[in-house]
């Protein structure tokens, strides 16, 4: 096989034509873009889980995993909740907005859900809670609605995105870093992206 016919064969690179690499964070108007949409539309488990995702910054295992007792006591959603990560094995603390606990607490109410149940039961029969890949199509959906390209989006979207508002806002790392859980201050440079993001602000700033 000569070399004109090799490079004839070569596949094409698996992610040719696609989106890669960090999940872009929602931005306060598109939050809201989405929120209104699932308020109008009565959409009461994805509006509870929206708020909730945001909130809390968890990992989509972890989110799909909560059980309703890890975010109320009693009838009242908790103004803070503390959940222990699959992937590190760690306890991560979370504030839950009034925002949030309304729609929770709306949830709770029309499911009929009890402390022990999962907060995001599945409809399969076969699976307790929405699975993460379910997580993902739903997240997908809310991208979408309000005219986003879903490639460039996903649950990590949900992680981070009131993770990089607070940072925006305090410049906080350390803060920032206890709320998402991570070991490394490096991770969560990494995880923002922020060297990028403050180069690209500085740039913006300086005029020629």
């Amino acid at each position: 096989m000569n070399n004109v016919t090799k490079i004839a064969i070569k596949k094409s690179p698996w992610n040719k034509d696609k989106l890669v690499g960090q999940k872009l964070p929602l931005k306060l108007k598109e939050i809201w873009a989405i929120r209104i949409r699932l308020q109008l539309s009565e959409r009461i488990r994805e509006l509870a889980m929206f708020n909730l995702a945001i909130d809390s910054k968890l990992r989509g295992c972890d989110l799909v995993e909560l059980h309703v007792r890890d975010i109320s006591q009693g009838s009242q959603v908790l103004q803070r909740a503390i959940v222990m990560q699959r992937k590190t094995h760690r306890p991560v603390q979370f504030e839950i907005t009034d925002e949030t606990r309304n729609a929770v607490t709306a949830w709770i109410t029309h499911a009929q859900l009890t402390p022990e149940q999962f907060l995001f039961p599945s409809r399969i029969h076969n699976s307790p809670h929405i699975s993460t890949r379910q997580y993902a199509k739903i997240v997908d959906q809310w991208v979408i609605s309000i005219g986003l390209d879903h490639h460039a989006y996903g649950t990590h979207t949900m992680r981070r995105t009131k993770a990089t508002l607070i940072y925006r806002r305090t410049k906080n790392l350390r803060a920032v870093q206890l709320l998402l859980g991570h070991q490394k201050l490096e991770s969560t440079v990494r995880y923002l992206g922020i060297e990028v993001d403050d180069a690209l602000v500085i740039s913006e700033q300086t005029e020629v």
